[in-house]
């Protein structure tokens, strides 16, 4: 359990202790398992046929090797070697990620192309319009893969092996968020206004991204997959769109408890969540 802010020394954003701060937490918190020693469980044909009508597995993979891809060549960029060291570890778990999912779809049979990715030009840009990317999908990924658990869509073997995929994923957000956040007090106040105009523009873009990716999943699950799509609430229970969101910023605040109180968190989507809550349909948040 961490401390609480109160008993801490005070942390400056942008100074050299918020740096280590950051660093250290994120290199600490790491977990060294290996994608081939992970036991991958046999399970029941009606399990593996959920697997395979999931219309995500494409997208998955393509964006966690793009991604890890990206993460990698930025710390390879980075003039930091302590955030030099950070980033690459990051990169290393976007790999691990990437092959972790290819590793499910050869076990259960879920048939995925080939895709071998692009090196960015801009690391830089690239590696701040991912985080973001990523505090869009963790918010909503938490509340999914809760209600997956609870539900037994995930048999419990499969739940504790992406159990920690899905930690890590809570730590790469604290880290983006803090690493933009220290990176703007490293600048000149005349610098800073376009920075935030960079990170407005990279938060928009991630957004729209979102917003096609859905649409082109949409796509998918509306032609050869669409008896998920018509059978998904039955198969998480009867939760209403209230109740998803509310779970989503449990989940959310769940994930993020274990670490320093005193380095930033993503407040875009839960501030969004909270705001747009009462105006859901639902019977009022889900209790556990």
């Amino acid at each position: 359990m961490s401390a609480t802010t109160s008993s801490l020394a005070p942390l400056k954003i942008g100074s050299p202790a918020h740096k280590a701060l950051l660093c250290s937490f994120f290199t600490e918190s790491h977990d060294p398992y290996k994608p081939a020693e992970l036991k991958w469980p046999d399970l029941p044909a009606d399990a593996i046929a959920r697997l395979q009508a999931l219309p995500i597995w494409e997208e998955a993979v393509r964006t966690e090797a793009a991604t890890a891809l990206a993460v990698l060549t930025m710390g390879a960029a980075e003039k930091d070697p302590v955030l030099s060291q950070a980033i690459t570890l990051q990169g290393y778990e976007e790999q691990r990620h990437a092959d972790i999912l290819r590793l499910l779809t050869q076990k259960y049979g879920i048939p995925v192309p080939n895709f071998t990715p692009v090196k960015p030009e801009d690391p830089s840009w690239v590696f701040m319009r991912i985080g973001y990317g990523e505090c869009f999908d963790s918010f909503f990924a938490f509340g999914l893969f809760a209600l997956a658990r609870d539900s037994g869509f995930f048999p419990p073997s499969l739940v504790e092996l992406f159990e920690p995929i899905m930690q890590e994923e809570g730590r790469h957000i604290i880290f983006h968020v803090n690493w933009v956040a220290y990176n703007q007090a490293q600048l000149p106040y005349a610098g800073r206004p376009s920075y935030v105009f960079r990170r407005g523009l990279a938060m928009w873009l991630q957004a729209l991204s979102r917003l096609k990716t859905a649409m082109r999943i949409k796509g998918a699950a509306d032609g050869a997959q669409d008896n998920f799509t018509m059978n998904a609430h039955s198969q998480f229970g009867d939760v209403t769109p209230r109740e998803f969101v509310a779970l989503c910023l449990r989940e959310n605040e769940k994930r993020l408890a274990p670490y320093d109180p005193r380095l930033l968190r993503p407040q875009f989507v839960p501030s969004i969540a909270r705001t747009v809550l009462a105006t859901l349909p639902g019977r009022g948040a889900r209790r556990n």
